[in-house]
């Protein structure tokens, strides 16, 4: 997003003699720290950019200051191209209009190099992932109810960071209000999503290990797997790796939280995997089926 701003501020100046921190901040909705953090960056890259205080002061460029091409190398015009072509699939403000400037600037033709479909998402979540979107950008405080992984529902209000996708599924990054420290949340379960008309500011916020809200405190044990040739082809999605065995099928080692969802996608595998290690593992597992065969009044 830096990077996007950054570009937009200087084709500002270079359409406007003076404009002042204050209105720049309130056109993309930051802080005039931020502005003025953006201003030293600018400066830094070489840009003959100046400030003026008291009135009728603020931020213009030298009389004789031209853009062109040669304030960034090949490679860096083209990363600065794709990386905006990524955000414009996100559908980030103005992207397609900075996309459009700099493709002339640079006299280089968009690669159209990433599409991002979001059609598997059912309409709720679709809707769910733009208002959290619009609040990123906005900086807006958001509410909403949380099922975490033992059923309990809490209302929290968080400053929202950043989206995140890992490992097939999405996350949204936050400093959250109630626990006061940063927190990750699983979009799925997120419920009655509401913005609210407050506003926060940026944090500076010390790097921590990442912190789920759903963060397991069962142990992490070694699973060794036994799994048939025909389920082969979900091994790699599911776990990375597996070593191939002469019959055809594949022993995979996986070090995973000893819960219920690791158990539940042991269990997906049907008949087709076989659980060989820890012998704890291997014991709580029969122990599962076992459960499911007498609520199911199979003898």
């Amino acid at each position: 997003m830096q990077t996007t701003r950054l570009f937009e501020i200087l084709y500002i100046l270079l359409n406007k003699k003076r404009i002042t921190a204050k209105e720049l901040a309130a056109r993309f909705e930051v802080s005039t720290r931020t502005i003025y953090r953006d201003i030293d960056t600018l400066s830094i890259a070489g840009i003959p950019i100046y400030t003026e205080k008291g009135k009728g002061g603020g931020i213009s460029l030298m009389p004789d200051f031209i853009m062109n091409k040669s304030m960034l190398n090949e490679i860096e015009q083209q990363e600065v191209l794709a990386s905006l072509q990524g955000l414009s699939q996100l559908n980030v403000n103005q992207s397609d209009t900075t996309i459009e400037k700099l493709s002339a600037t640079f006299n280089k033709p968009v690669t159209d190099w990433l599409e991002v479909d979001f059609s598997e998402w059912e309409s709720n979540n679709a809707q769910t992932f733009a208002t959290l979107k619009d609040a990123i950008l906005k900086r807006q405080i958001i509410e909403f109810d949380y099922l975490n992984k033992d059923g309990k529902i809490t209302n929290r209000q968080v400053e929202p960071i950043k989206l995140w996708f890992k490992s097939r599924s999405w996350y949204l990054k936050t400093f959250c209000l109630l626990r006061q420290s940063a927190r990750t949340f699983k979009l799925t379960r997120i419920r009655n999503l509401t913005p609210t008309n407050l506003n926060f500011s940026e944090r500076e916020l010390q790097p921590t290990p990442e912190k789920a809200e759903d963060d397991l405190k069962a142990p992490i044990i070694d699973f060794k797997l036994k799994i048939d040739p025909i389920a082969a082809y979900r091994i790699f999605d599911d776990f990375g790796n597996g070593k191939l065995q002469e019959d055809g099928s594949y022993i995979v080692h996986v070090s995973w939280y000893e819960d219920d969802w690791i158990y539940g996608l042991i269990l997906s595998y049907g008949e087709h995997i076989e659980v060989l290690a820890p012998p704890q593992a291997r014991e709580n597992f029969r122990k599962k089926v076992e459960k499911i065969l007498t609520r199911n009044n199979y003898k």
